[in-house]
């Protein structure tokens, strides 16, 4: 892709680089859409050391990542604290609705908080929703430990889900924008891996806490710690190069990347800023020319994106409708009735599987590829999912079915069933717990926002309809009926990854949205990734 946009030097002035982001050609909104543009392909620039991960950028990571902690300390702590709360707000004893209200407000937050996230992003940046998902989070984690209505906890609750999913998609997408394209997929699942550390963190506190009176709010309210030291971080956090770009601040634009590519020349350098302004004043260009609703129109309506929004939508899907979020909220309660003396402590062993296989999933998902881990896990989780039915059928016969908190179950199939979760958490963490969050790649930067938060309240509504309907589902087909319908429904998730999924691993984000351009773009993006290594190999030989 060409382009008449003139690079500042590492000595111009403010005022140059702010006349130079203008000087590039605005094309028209037919141009933007015809598909001659869409598989127009921009050139990835090689810089030296892209594989190398530099300090500046493994501390971003990980501050950024801190708001993937809150989102799993969230997800982990309920569980323990659902069969600690006892009589504390009000009810001798919490029932099945009161539960699912607790664990479901909590989700209803993070819907909405998801869906807002991109489209705020698009207009203020990255860091200013960072800053609103962290005081929001700190104001529901505290006003969680003072409730004592089940009013409060619920309200409480809510908040805390704003901040969640407020976190959830801007962190993937702030990350996903920083990283060196052959290392983004890896960067990415450092926000994964903080989710499942937060889970492991969050039982490790309930099982601390377990027996101590009132020890619930300690859980809940020792939320707020992560929340306060990334809103102590943010500070010192970059905004995403192409959101400076955007505001016409190329000199800041060109200091991020001078600092996330520490070995690259200043002439590479220059040339990746160029690129990367060329494809965002594109973005700008046709961004000025759709309202909200126009955006929001579009995405349905070119078929560009239309095929992106359904390959995140339905990763995210996937990654709800397979009923792992219950083990999360319900592993405690789960554990205890099939006859565990620790539950939050046997909790504890499926948070630490997940954290484990996440990094795998961090050494290898950018080697071995986005499409393929995921064929190669999502079979795993299917088995894991139809042994733990198979196990819950036998072992509940002489209950009619059903879990029941007062029976004495065989040891054996109490041991099977938690070997079944370890098979289907450790398949879920290495591929689809990771992948799905790789969403904003999918989208150009003009709807990238609007496309995650869209991805985002996705995974949400899943999680909400999951969350809500467990302990139902229990009480209506049996628990063995419950886990073959998760078990179903993960298989249909395997046969959508395989049809519709393609490989975006090693392709730039402007390249990714090529991909696109003619279908879902399977064999394209395996075609596009092969002509990239050959060419790298021929430069490597000096040919």
């Amino acid at each position: 892709m060409t382009s008449s946009l003139s690079i500042p030097t590492p000595n111009s002035t403010d005022s140059d680089a702010s006349h130079s982001s203008h000087s590039l050609l605005q094309p028209t909104r037919s141009q933007l859409l015809s598909p001659e543009r869409e598989v127009e392909v921009e050139v990835e620039v090689e810089v030296d050391g892209e594989e190398k991960v530099t300090w500046f950028v493994w501390l971003l990571v990980g501050a950024a990542a801190i708001g993937g902690l809150l989102f799993g300390y969230d997800t982990g702590v309920i569980s323990g604290a659902l069969v600690s709360i006892a009589g504390d707000l009000g009810p001798a004893e919490l029932s099945a609705f009161q539960k699912e209200l607790i664990t479901s407000s909590t989700t209803l937050g993070a819907l909405l908080g998801g869906l807002a996230a991109g489209i705020i992003s698009d207009y203020t940046g990255r860091k200013p929703v960072l800053f609103l998902a962290n005081i929001t989070f700190i104001s529901g984690a505290l006003g969680q430990s003072l409730s004592h209505t089940l009013s409060g906890m619920v309200g409480s609750r809510f908040l805390v889900g704003l901040g969640v999913g407020l976190a959830a998609c801007i962190v993937p997408l702030y990350i996903g924008e920083l990283a060196p394209t052959r290392l983004r997929g890896r960067l990415v699942t450092v926000n994964v891996i903080a989710i499942t550390f937060g889970q492991v963190v969050a039982y490790a506190i309930g099982a601390a806490f377990e027996q101590v009176p009132g020890g619930w709010r300690w859980m809940v309210g020792l939320g707020a710690v992560p929340a306060g030291v990334q809103l102590a971080c943010l500070s010192f956090l970059p905004e995403s190069p192409r959101i400076l770009i955007r505001n016409d601040n190329l000199p800041d634009a060109r200091r991020v990347l001078r600092s996330i590519y520490a070995q690259a020349t200043d002439a590479q350098v220059d040339k990746m800023l160029q690129n990367m302004c060329a494809s965002v004043h594109e973005s700008v260009a046709l961004s000025k020319q759709d309202t909200l609703f126009e955006k929001l129109k579009s995405m349905s309506t070119v078929p560009e994106r239309r095929r992106a929004l359904i390959v995140a939508c339905g990763l995210q899907a996937f990654q709800q409708l397979c009923g792992f979020n219950t083990l999360m909220y319900y592993s405690a309660s789960l554990f205890k009735a099939v006859g565990f003396d620790q539950p939050t402590a046997v909790g504890l062993i499926i948070a630490g599987t997940n954290f484990l296989f996440t990094l795998v999933a961090l050494k290898w998902i950018d080697r071995v590829g986005r499409r393929r881990i995921m064929l190669l896990s999502s079979p795993w989780m299917v088995l894991g999912l139809v042994l733990a039915a198979v196990s819950f059928y036998f072992m509940t016969k002489s209950t009619g079915g059903y879990l029941d908190p007062n029976a004495q179950y065989s040891k054996t199939w109490s041991a099977l069933v938690l070997f079944s979760m370890i098979i289907y958490v450790a398949a879920y963490a290495t591929g689809l717990g990771n992948v799905p969050w790789q969403q904003g790649e999918l989208f150009s930067l003009e709807v990238r926002g609007l496309g995650s938060s869209l991805a985002t309240a996705t995974n949400w509504s899943a999680n909400l309809l999951i969350g809500a309907t467990y302990l139902s589902l229990l009480e209506a087909i049996t628990t063995a009926g419950t886990f073959g319908l998760y078990a179903g429904l993960c298989a249909l998730g395997v046969v959508f990854v395989y049809l519709c999924y393609p490989e975006t691993a090693g392709l730039s984000l402007e390249e990714v949205r090529t991909v696109f351009a003619r279908g879902f773009g399977v064999r394209e993006s395996r075609m596009l990734g092969r002509e990239k290594r050959e060419r790298r190999e021929r430069e490597g030989l000096g040919i």
